[in-house]
């Protein structure tokens, strides 16, 4: 996705290139579609439309199961910067981002999420010496797994001097998940025009976008410690943990609402508001609040409307696609989770394409190719 104004700091500049990426990723799922004949050995068939989905279904006769691997990012390298300059860690927060990145991808295909595995990979054994810094990260893995009610199964912690910087750690977990009854599966089938888009809010830039917000630090008279809000430094308000969206999906279980799509917003920003594979416009009428960060990052970076909400979350951390009669009793669930939802769009019959009225910004099929 190329900027409108050539002295912006966009996502590319960063370093992070999509074009590049993203023929790997659907080169990897052709190959892999190829080796689901594997499960009918054990007497079981993948859910053919979970593919190039956020998480992987099978079906195991009774039930589906679900499952998905993803890592942190980045984001580390911001709480290693904030501890050298302030003394504190946030790697609490960093644990609930890495499993929330992990959850959350879980969770829009319906399953309830069941257990979590830890993949802590440090540049040498010096890392886990900090014990204060170690500390945090199990007891903030900890209360994410019990907030958002999976068991911590385990994990692996190798030192990897020579592929992971000194000093440094690369985060990353994995995720399995039922869905029962199977009237839950979310993968879009049913997907159909006339059905609402709501939107879920973000509590800032969340662990996508990370790359741009270190360049921009560069920038900054004062760095992280550059203020974005009175009382609130730019480490800070990038450190703010990614919010763990099962809590919404589960209330709305219960409430018998259950979204016939769902979307996580992470890279490629609102583009993945068009993830699923049929043609249908997805047109929005509202945008919500934009998180202090992330309008601080726009203005500093100098993003049009396009490269910002291209990349970034933009106040939007989930989409839930459901029939336009289930919107009102789906916004009061939400409102009683204590996650305010935003009823920001309508899915129409048409070409592929995010049509972002408020702003005049249309992303069409070409910017996602992630199938």
């Amino acid at each position: 996705m190329k900027s409108t104004n050539p002295d912006a700091l966009t996502y590319e500049k960063s370093g992070v290139l999509y074009d590049l990426i993203d023929p790997v990723k659907v080169s990897a799922q052709q190959a892999a579609a190829s080796t689901a004949v594997q499960l009918a050995g054990h007497g079981f068939s993948e859910v053919a439309s979970s593919r190039g989905e956020s998480a992987y279904v099978v079906d195991v006769g009774p039930f589906f199961l679900a499952s998905i691997v993803e890592c942190l990012g980045s984001k580390s390298l911001v709480a290693d910067e904030m501890l050298r300059l302030t003394g504190r860690s946030h790697y609490d927060a960093i644990a609930q981002d890495t499993i929330a990145m992990a959850v959350n991808d879980l969770i829009t295909v319906g399953a309830t999420p069941l257990v979590v595995q830890a993949y802590w990979a440090a540049g040498g054994s010096d890392w886990f010496a900090n014990r204060t810094r170690a500390d945090a990260l199990i007891q903030g893995w900890k209360r994410a797994c019990e907030a958002c009610g999976v068991a911590w199964g385990g994990g692996e912690t190798p030192a990897l001097g020579g592929i992971v910087e000194e000093g440094r750690i690369d985060l990353a977990a994995s995720c399995t998940g039922i869905i029962q009854p199977k009237s839950r599966l979310s993968t879009g089938d049913a997907l159909a025009a006339g059905d609402a888009i709501v939107l879920l809010p973000s509590s800032g830039i969340h662990a996508n976008g990370l790359s741009l917000a270190r360049k921009l630090a560069q920038r900054l008279p004062d760095g992280y410690l550059t203020e974005v809000a009175p009382g609130l430094t730019y480490g800070e308000a990038l450190l703010a943990p990614t919010p763990l969206y099962s809590t919404v999906t589960e209330a709305l279980h219960r409430a018998g609402i259950h979204p016939r799509y769902c979307t996580n917003i992470t890279g490629h920003g609102w583009r993945k508001l068009m993830r699923h594979p049929g043609a249908f416009t997805y047109r929005m009428h509202t945008v919500p609040e934009v998180p202090r960060v992330l309008s601080f990052m726009v203005e500093h970076a100098g993003l049009d409307p396009e490269d910002a909400y291209g990349t970034l979350n933009m106040g939007a951390g989930f989409a839930l696609f459901v029939p336009e009669s289930q919107t009102a009793a789906l916004l009061e669930v939400c409102a009683q989770a204590g996650m305010p939802a935003l009823l920001a769009g309508r899915v129409e019959e048409g070409a592929k394409q995010v049509v972002i009225e408020p702003l005049g910004v249309t992303f069409d099929a070409s910017a996602l190719q992630v199938r």
